[in-house]
């Protein structure tokens, strides 16, 4: 909750600042499944994940694995590269074999946009995203680096996950995960893209990355200090595993300074585990006989971001908890807390990003720069039941906060600090993980929210 997320706000309130006097036009009104108007979602979700899917980019070196789960792994070598790792400082030769998508043209001309992608890379082997796209003006990103990727950690044979710094073309710039356009009240907006996949192993190697899922989260949310109230529609409780951060707090330093900075994997570690899904005793070998909770550690661990130097980078959770048999994960945004009843009613929790004054969130006890919660379900009041990791024990972690200031600190764009400073919101930033091979009905509200 403090140190990753942070460094998060920092990086997005110099967008926010860019953005400071957008004139952002109102959001369209559709009907919701309760009958009210509720806000057109400004965010196109794009995901790659079919064999037909895979088979439309163009494949160099790259071979489709068709079957119950489809994706793409590599069927030979298209060329070797030297990387050198800024993190171990060290330089290792690589082989490699890449897949480019088709060009998606964005429903929603984009001010941000952020990848997720889910992958198998067995010891050795690593995968990096990449994006490159056209803006409203008719001219060319450059490729951007959206992530170097390895669920592995073993510095003997693996790299070291990182996030790029300092990617900028003068229009446009990478703040961690997330593309962002750099003057949005310019005009300018990004109106398609193409995702590259470059899967690496080491020369002679028979491992190979295997990934199953590519996709992108565009949007353009307008300007916003508040958002209207949405009604309630479902009383439902979601039987999630409940943990704190805070227990952690100076355990493993080396990842964002301990447990109390470990609000997104702690979050994400909830959810992995309502979905039947843990370490396993070998993996959990390496934390300190004792230990309460030690898969959040494990979680922590392998979510840091070596750039970043924290764990809260958004795709990497995503990308972690697909490492688990048969999950998927997407970073994506919703448009109201009736998205969040559709999931929920589905069986589908939901980690939101929030940042908030103490005064703002009755019953938090604390106030945060950026935040990450599990929603579990709904009071009959229509409040949110939400697991927070920022509780002192596992007992505590269940909370209940008022609907309105929910959906206020988590859907807006902008906010005040306590200096009376103009800062960022996440503007409806959240995680879904849900199965690979989802329900009928747990598909279909997840196409209702966007997501496929």
């Amino acid at each position: 909750m403090t140190a990753a997320t942070s460094r998060r706000t920092v990086l997005t309130a110099a967008v926010a600042v860019a953005a400071a006097g957008l004139a952002s036009p109102a959001l369209a009104a559709t009907p919701s499944s309760h009958g009210a108007q509720a806000p057109t979602r400004p965010v196109d979700n794009r995901a790659w994940t079919s064999a037909a899917d895979w088979r439309s980019g163009a494949a160099d070196g790259v071979r489709v694995l068709a079957g119950r789960r489809p994706g793409v792994t590599i069927g030979h070598a298209s060329g070797r590269t030297d990387y050198t790792d800024p993190h171990l400082k060290t330089t290792t030769r690589y082989e490699y074999a890449r897949w480019t998508g088709p060009r998606h043209r964005l429903s929603v001309p984009a001010t941000e946009v952020i990848a997720s992608w889910n992958a198998d890379t067995p010891t050795g082997t690593w995968v990096e995203i990449e994006l490159t796209g056209t803006y409203s003006d008719g001219t060319e990103t450059p490729w951007y680096v959206m992530g170097r990727w390895t669920s592995g950690d073993d510095a003997r044979r693996d790299i070291r996950r990182t996030s790029v710094d300092d990617q900028s073309d003068g229009k446009s710039s990478i703040w961690t995960d997330t593309f962002s356009i750099d003057e949005p009240a310019s005009g300018l907006r990004l109106v398609s893209y193409r995702l590259r996949l470059s899967l690496y192993r080491r020369p002679g190697s028979r491992a190979a990355p295997t990934v199953w899922r590519v996709g992108a989260m565009g949007s353009d949310v307008p300007d916003r200090y508040s958002v209207p109230a949405s009604t309630p529609g479902l009383v439902r409780e979601l039987a999630v595993p409940r943990y704190s951060q805070e227990i952690h707090a100076g355990q493993y330093p080396e990842y964002d300074n301990g447990g109390e900075a470990w609000c997104s994997p702690t979050s994400s570690q909830m959810i992995i585990e309502y979905w039947g899904r843990r370490p396993t005793a070998e993996q959990l070998a390496w934390v300190a006989p004792g230990t309460v909770d030690p898969q959040v550690c494990h979680a922590a661990r392998h979510t840091f971001d070596y750039q970043y130097d924290g764990c809260g980078n958004w795709p990497f959770n995503a990308a972690y908890a697909a490492t688990y048999p048969d999950l998927q994960g997407v970073v994506t945004r919703l448009g109201s807390l009736t998205d969040l009843e559709t999931l929920v009613r589905a069986g589908i929790p939901v980690i939101t990003s929030q940042s908030f004054l103490k005064e703002e969130l009755t019953g938090a006890g604390y106030g945060t720069s950026g935040h990450l919660m599990t929603v579990i379900g709904f009071t009959a009041e229509g409040d949110v039941v939400a697991n927070d990791p920022a509780s002192p024990n596992d007992e505590a972690v269940r909370r209940v906060y008022r609907r309105s200031e929910w959906e206020t600190i988590w859907l807006r764009t902008k906010r005040k600090g306590a200096d009376g400073k103009i800062l960022s919101g996440t503007g409806g930033v959240c995680y879904l993980y849900f199965p690979a091979h989802p329900s009928p009905a747990q598909r279909r509200a997840l196409a209702a929210v966007g997501v496929r």
